[in-house]
């Protein structure tokens, strides 16, 4: 993927304490060549400006991939007049006084592209609010959020906006990137090449935070000084993770993690771990997750599972971190490569419907205790076997109500509890060997 902003406008000077990202901004849609699919020359925006008409849209993707700037050259495009709000700042009262200012300038005959930032702040009134005056043409609305629409925006408004996806940049977008602003600041990076590659991952994917990361390289650097990686960490100390414990970025690790233990990938699964406890999850919450994952998909293939996932919490408990999170991934790893089997918890989940199904059934009665005359002479407990009597233990009585009938919950796969995870690791084995070649 190419770098977000062109590389074709000459240097230029820019008012005192301008940020660098600012003086970057492109000019123009075609400058921004960072999201192809969208501002390429078949992409969705360049063949809604084709037509001469644009409808309401939500801009969905990570911080730093230029939603608000797009969104201010489009109306430059099409020559709407721009007006921007963000949802943090503005409430009912603004938003009133912004879709007066539309409707007069409808009069006037010019139409207002309306650019809401963080969109999924407003609350359902606020975002119900917008639809009269998306559906009569007021405003064209462009909403713009990091978090995933279908949760966080009412389903009238995403009925009438198009939603399209902003991407992260590629390493090779921020590199690019790097470079015009090392051409409009006259000279390079004072990084060595593991810095920059340092640099480069630090801003993940974020093309604003690659540019705000280079300038306090920039305002550090001493005449002649060239940093390494070592230098860069103690200078720019560390940008935190793309990561909301509250919102997209945790569900989608938090699914991974899932997915991958239930895989038996004991790598990815680790990794994962990794990545959460690095970005300041709550421990317990992953003490919980790993729980969950010893009895929803381990089961009895492995009852020890669960025992060793509790045991991880209580020494997390004990520890504290950074040495508790050493248990966690013990455990991590030993539900990775522990048999699996959903038998129980397919089964709990069956036995629920019918439980919802069937309604309050009276039991058998004779599994009923009968401890009044009344009771005994409606046959309560008549007929009971004890299975301890019987041969073997076992009295095979039918324990269901009658109306119900025999019911089959449980089911454990013929194949048993017994898998060779040997398998399973040589196959991780052959696919990474794969991938490096």
């Amino acid at each position: 993927m190419a770098d977000l902003f062109s590389v074709d406008e000459p240097p230029r000077k820019a008012p005192p304490g301008q940020p660098l990202a600012d003086r970057l901004r492109p000019k123009s849609l075609a400058e921004v060549v960072g999201q192809d699919h969208l501002t390429g020359a078949d992409g969705a925006l360049t063949r809604l400006i084709a037509s001469g008409s644009l409808g309401s849209m939500i801009f969905w993707g990570p911080p730093g991939t230029g939603k608000t700037t797009v969104a201010r050259l489009l109306a430059g495009e099409t020559s709407l007049a721009f007006e921007q709000i963000s949802a943090v700042f503005s409430g009912v009262a603004d938003l009133k006084k912004v879709f007066e200012a539309a409707r007069l300038r409808r009069a006037n005959g010019r139409q207002t592209l309306l650019f809401v930032d963080e969109i999924h702040r407003f609350n359902r009134a606020q975002q119900d609010s917008f639809l009269p005056v998306m559906e009569d043409g007021t405003v064209v609305l462009v909403g713009a959020t990091t978090e995933n629409p279908s949760f966080e925006l009412n389903a009238a408004l995403l009925s009438r906006a198009r939603v399209l996806v902003f991407q992260s940049l590629a390493e090779e977008s921020i590199e690019n990137l790097l470079s015009r602003a090392e051409e409009m600041q006259g000279g390079p990076l004072p990084l060595d090449a593991d810095a920059r590659a340092m640099l480069v991952r630090m801003a993940d994917g974020d093309g604003r935070a690659s540019l705000t990361l280079a300038e306090e390289v920039w305002r550090a650097a001493k005449p002649g000084e060239v940093f390494d990686g070592e230098g860069l960490q103690r200078i720019v100390q560390r940008r935190a993770p793309i990561y909301d414990k509250g919102q997209d970025g945790h569900y989608n690790l938090i699914s991974a993690l899932h997915k991958s233990v239930r895989g038996s990938d004991p790598d990815a699964a680790l990794y994962y771990l990794a990545r959460m406890f690095d970005a300041g999850e709550d421990p317990l919450y992953l003490g919980r997750r790993l729980v969950r994952m010893a009895v929803e998909d381990i089961g009895l293939a492995d009852p020890q599972a669960l025992v060793v996932a509790n045991a991880a919490k209580d020494a997390y408990d004990f520890l504290g971190s950074p040495e508790g999170e050493l248990a966690f991934a013990e455990a991590c790893v030993y539900l990775a490569t522990a048999p699996k089997s959903n038998a129980v918890y397919m089964a709990f989940s069956a036995a629920k419907r019918a439980a919802r199904e069937h309604g309050s059934l009276l039991p058998p009665k004779h599994i009923l205790n009968a401890p009044t005359k009344l009771m005994k002479e409606e046959s309560y407990g008549a007929g009971y076997r004890y299975d301890h009597d019987e041969a073997e233990g076992f009295s095979g009585q039918d324990y269901f109500p009658e109306k119900m009938g025999r019911q089959t919950f449980y089911d454990p796969p013929e194949r048993g509890f017994e898998r060779d995870i040997r398998k399973r690791l040589e196959y991780w084995a052959k696919l990474r060997k794969e991938r490096q070649g």
